[in-house]
């Protein structure tokens, strides 16, 4: 799996899609961001739709997420209407939104 990170110094305006790897966000994002996995580092910033298997969000997010497994860490501050099959959430986060839990298929 490839690994694309986008550092603390950059701005990235635009959609993103990485059909095999992950991508770390420590910079901002403002545009659709698609991949295997997606972390969003404390001091990390999205605002769009976030579409991934896997999703931990540590910094800011702002949007839509579908996923199948979301994690929240205590650092988190979300905005989003989320649809995801399960999500762990760390006592501290800031959610905010519509969140639909559906379970694991199978």
């Amino acid at each position: 799996m490839v690994n694309s990170v986008i550092e603390k110094d950059v701005t990235v305006e635009g959609n993103i899609t990485s059909s095999k790897g992950s991508v770390e966000v420590r910079g901002r994002v403002v545009g659709d961001l698609s991949a295997q996995a997606v972390t969003v580092h404390q001091g990390g910033t999205v605002d769009g739709a976030l579409s991934a298997q896997s999703v931990t969000v540590e910094g800011s997010y702002s949007g839509k997420i579908q996923c199948e497994d979301l994690r929240l860490a205590a650092s988190s501050q979300v905005k989003a209407d989320v649809s995801a099959q399960s999500m762990a959430t760390e006592s501290g986060a800031q959610v905010e939104g519509t969140i639909r839990i559906v379970g694991k298929k199978g």
